[in-house]
């Protein structure tokens, strides 16, 4: 079975230049699951033509005991790492990224926050495939808010069904 990237890579060669979807200010959900980096390398892609600026965000949530001024997200090295890996993918596609942490109540909330605020007219989410206690598909709080209340366009990007699933 082909690795996440090979998919994208193929489905990308085949997608002709003026069918892409023009997007000028990419907002990057970044939640540090195995897809991030293949998401990254889809959007950037995607984004070739030029002038296209990508914003990476990751967003540590922040339990309701605590304030929501307590620094969790500054001193969290895998917040940070999350983001490097980031910016090493679109160095490497030969983008540039601009990365943001950010810390919230919810995640989804904050994600349209800040694609209202940095204008986006493209947001980018992963969904991991997982399953509820029961086998039900999960699907979680943060994309159906992102869909339902983001101004702009969204990719959900899921990750692929494990072999022992399919």
């Amino acid at each position: 079975m082909p690795t996440v990237s090979a998919a994208i890579r193929g489905s990308l060669t085949r997608v002709p230049e003026q069918s892409r979807p023009a997007f000028s200010r990419a907002l990057i959900a970044l939640n540090g699951g195995p897809s991030d980096a293949a998401i990254m390398r889809l959007v950037a892609e995607m984004a070739r033509s030029g002038g296209t600026q990508l914003i990476g965000v990751h967003v540590v949530e922040i339990d309701w005991t605590l304030p929501i001024d307590t620094d969790v997200a500054g001193s969290s090295d895998n917040a940070q790492r999350i983001l490097d890996v980031a910016e090493g993918v679109a160095e490497a596609s030969k983008q540039s990224l601009e990365t943001v942490l950010l810390q919230a109540r919810e995640v989804g909330a904050a994600i349209v926050d800040e694609a209202i605020e940095r204008g986006a007219d493209l947001v980018v989410v992963g969904l991991p495939y997982r399953k509820r206690f029961g086998g039900d598909f999960a699907i979680g709080r943060t994309i159906p808010y992102v869909l339902k209340n983001a101004p702009c366009a969204v990719w959900v990007v899921r990750d692929p069904m494990p072999e022992e699933t399919a």
